[in-house]
Formats: structure tokens, sequence, C-alpha cells
């Protein structure tokens, strides 16, 4: 009899969270679609806030512990941290664009095999290629960024930090991926929670791992710390990282997911893995290349600079200046991603209607956004600024980089919604060619190019951005409006009457 109970208690509780995954899909095929983007976004906004966080974290208690070297350190580390992460978003976001098309066309079996596949390609890559870069790749990579234009100090400290924080990558990469494979099935809540986790942890690590001792508030008391400066914001990441990927693995074991997570699935699956890899290039080259970028301000910052201490300035003032633009971008950033999966199940059903307004509307609430990035970055830079360091030259230079560099980011909405656009419906060549725009055909060459036709050289490396940004948003209206008539045409045609 308690058998009997215990399986019908177990048939109940299945069938319950079948209804509910049933319920979240039909929601994205049928559901307003406004409302459905903030219901998506907002907890891809918390968690993309909670993924800069680790970054900004460190930089922010490094900054006010460690100086100017430690914060030019970790700028230095940040184009072999993107080139690593790049491969992880394009496993973790082209397997979830996958699963999300796949659910919409009702097949679930192919939905696992997303899962599946994408577990498998983060561990395949974590085993190989992090320990390649520790014993061939990234030491030459740091001292070619900044050699004889910032501080051996500084050197030194980017080094350590990825000497520590390498051989853990492979859980940063499984903890983003299967975080984004949440919110591919309708789950952005628990994405949230997952990323959360980790990131809380870090923020009370770090302090403890970075410090000789931690003052309590309205005491004259201190918490003892380990004071390993650098080293311990290396490994209070670690930690955190491990984490966010325990916490992802939990929700997929204990069947609250909408797909099963099956061991007879993880591995590269033929049919599934080429069509995430295709899809998820976009994405990947789009943070490749902005490690190139990163890695050119770095080396360019270097280059132009009179004396090394200046170039380490800069190389400091940049690094802070990024890491803002990137917190001030996430709005942004989340609608499109709240919008991704949308676009990508109607597309799947074929609802090209609900495609159709879910863009539109992505486009509106992305320029929005973008005017918040504008106007955050050029009213208030010096405050933002000094909570990353408390080196008054540092923050000038960070107040005067940000002012010129963000100058024109209102004007990227365009590229950035239709990127995100194309990369949801599957069309990956489009998605790549938009994403090169921005930071590979203009950007790049604009860094080692302006300098020579300006006499402030440090002034013309800021000044890439904004003539960059210009030129992007011009350059991909064409295949946006393309894409809108066709989406037009086909709604015209479901519109008419069926003959017989």
């Amino acid at each position: 009899m308690a058998e009997t109970d215990t399986t019908t208690r177990k048939t109940v509780e299945g069938a319950s969270r079948s209804s509910a995954a049933e319920k979240r899909l039909k929601e994205m095929g049928e559901g307003k679609i406004l409302k459905l983007i903030f219901k998506y976004a907002w907890p891809t906004i918390v968690t993309m806030t909670i993924n800069q966080l680790y970054n900004a974290v460190d930089r922010m208690y490094i900054g006010h512990g460690c100086g100017r070297d430690a914060i030019a350190g970790l700028t230095l580390t940040a184009p072999i941290m993107m080139s690593l992460g790049a491969i992880g978003v394009m496993i973790g976001m082209g397997s979830a664009t996958v699963m999300s098309i796949r659910l919409g066309a009702g097949d679930r079996p192919g939905a696992e095999k997303a899962l599946g596949s994408c577990i498998a390609l983060k561990i395949l890559f974590g085993l190989i290629v992090p320990p390649l870069m520790y014993f061939f790749g990234f030491r030459p990579i740091i001292e070619a960024m900044a050699r004889d234009g910032a501080t051996a100090e500084a050197v030194r400290l980017a080094i350590q930090y990825l000497s520590i924080t390498i051989f853990f990558n492979i859980f940063a990469h499984l903890g983003f991926g299967l975080s984004a494979m949440m919110r591919a099935e309708g789950s952005p809540k628990k994405s949230m929670h997952c990323m959360l986790i980790g990131c809380l942890t870090n923020i009370v690590l770090d302090p403890f791992f970075i410090f000789d001792a931690i003052p309590l508030p309205f005491t004259s008391l201190a918490i003892p710390g380990l004071g390993l400066r650098v080293a311990g914001a290396a490994w209070a990441t670690n930690i955190s990282m491990m984490v966010t990927c325990s916490t992802a693995f939990i929700f997929y074991l204990t069947r609250r997911s909408a797909v099963r997570l099956r061991w007879r699935r993880i591995r590269p699956w033929a049919g599934v893995t080429g069509k995430s890899i295709a899809i998820g290039l976009s994405p990947c080259i789009m943070q490749m290349m902005a490690a190139v970028i990163q890695f050119s301000f770095n080396r360019a910052f270097a280059t132009w600079s009179e004396t090394p201490d200046q170039g380490t300035i800069q190389i400091s003032a940049f690094g802070i200046a990024n890491t803002l633009s990137f917190l001030f971008f996430i709005p942004c950033m989340g609608v499109q991603h709240g919008a991704a999966p949308i676009i990508g199940y109607n597309w799947g059903a074929e609802k090209y209607s609900r495609v159709l307004e879910c863009l539109k509307k992505g486009l509106a609430l992305t320029a929005c956004a973008t005017m918040i990035v504008f106007l955050g970055t050029e009213c208030h830079p010096r405050l933002f600024a000094s909570a990353f360091a408390d080196d008054a030259v540092v923050i000038a230079a960070t107040t005067r980089g940000m002012r010129i560099a963000n100058i024109c980011i209102w004007t990227i909405f365009v590229n950035v919604a239709s990127t995100t656009y194309f990369q949801a419906v599957g069309k990956p060549r489009i998605a790549i060619i938009l994403s090169l725009l921005r930071q590979c055909i203009c950007l790049l060459p604009l860094v080692w190019i302006l300098p020579h036709f300006i006499d402030d050289h440090v002034l013309a490396v800021w000044l890439a951005c904004p003539v960059s940004d210009i030129v992007a948003q011009i350059a991909t209206l064409p295949p946006l409006f393309r894409d809108m008539r066709f989406l037009r045409e086909k709604i015209a045609l479901a519109a008419q009457p069926s003959v017989g």
C-alpha cells in the first residue's frame, strides 16, 4: 500500500512538473509579447549583472586595496579570459538556441540532445584548452600587450591571476552554459538564482581572501583576512564558479526542468552539435573580437603613452571604463537575451506575426536602454570611476576616457537588436557579419589608425569607439529592413483565405 501511494505521488508530481513546463512553452507562443519580454528580460538582466559583478567586485576590492598596478594587471588578463569565454558562449548560446527551436517545434528528444551536447562539449573544452593555454599561451600574450608600455609589477600580477584561475575555467563554462539552457527552456528565474548564489559567494569571499583584515561596521573590531591580494581575488572567483556550476547541475538532476538531463544524452550529437556551433559562432566571434579589441586597446595605450607609468594609468582607466560600460549596457543586452527565446520559439512554430512584433518591441526597448548607457556614462563618470579606485590620477583618466568612448553609444541599438534577432532565428551568417561590423571592420582598425592622424595619441585611441558606433548603426539597416519585409510577406500570406 505504501509503495502504491509513493508511486501515485511521484506520478502526480511528474504530471504537475510536466504541466508547468507545458504552460511555460504555451505562454511563449501565445502570451503578450511585451509582458513576455519583461518577464524574460528582468531575470536575465539580474543574471548578467551578477555575471559581470564577478569581474567588477574583484576590481572594486583590488582598486581600493592593491593600487593601479593591480588594476592594470587584471585588465591585461581580460583578453585571455574573454577568449576562453568566447568558446563557452558559442557552445552555450548556440545549444540554448537549438533547444528553444526544438521545443517550439515540439521535438523534446532533440531538446534533450541539445542539453547533453552542451555539457559534453563544455567538458571537452575545459579539459583540453585551459591547460594548453597555461603551458604554451598566455604568458607571451601578456608580455606582448604590455611590452615597454606598462610596469613590470602589472605584468607579474596578471600572470599570477591567470595561473590560479585558468585550470578552474571548466566550472565557469559549465555554470554559465547551463544557465543559458535554463533561460532557453523558459526558466529565467532559476537561471538568475543559479548565478546569484555564485556571485554572493564571490562578494563574501573576496575581502576575506584579499585583505589582511576586514573592519566590522560601526565598531573598532576587524575580522582577520588571508591577505593574499590579487591571488586572493583569483581563489575567491574559483570557489564561486564551482558553487555556480554545482547549483546548475542540481536544477537539472532534481527533475525540475522542462528538458530532462539524461546521462545517455551527454555526448556530442552530429545533428545538434554542428547546428549549435553554427548558431553560436556569431556571439563567439563577437566576444573573440572583443578580446582582440581589449588586447589592441591595452597595446595601443602601452605604445602611445609616454612612460610605463602613464601606460599603466591608461590601461587601468580602460579596464575600469570597460567594466562600467558593461554594467551600464546590461539592460540593453538583457532585453535581447529575454527576446531571443521568444523569437526562436515562434520562428520554430512559424508564428511570424509574433516574431515581427517581438523584433519591433525589442528594438524600441533596446533604444531606451542604450540611451540609459549614454546618460549614465556622460553625466556622472567620476562618481562611478571612484567606486573602482582611490587613485586620483586613475579616476581622472577614467572619467575622460568614458566620456569620449561612450558619446555615441546611443546609436548602436539597431546593430545590437538585429544581431540577436538573426542569431535567434538560426541565420548565423548574417549575425556574424553584423557582429564583425562594429568590432572588427570598424573599431579594430581605428584603434591603430587614428593615433597617426591626431596629435593627442591617447585621445585618438579613445575616439575609435564613437566613430565605429556610428558606422555600424548605418550599415546594419539594409539587412534588417530586408528581413522585416520578409516577415510581413509571410504574415500577409498566412492571412489569405485558404482555397477549397
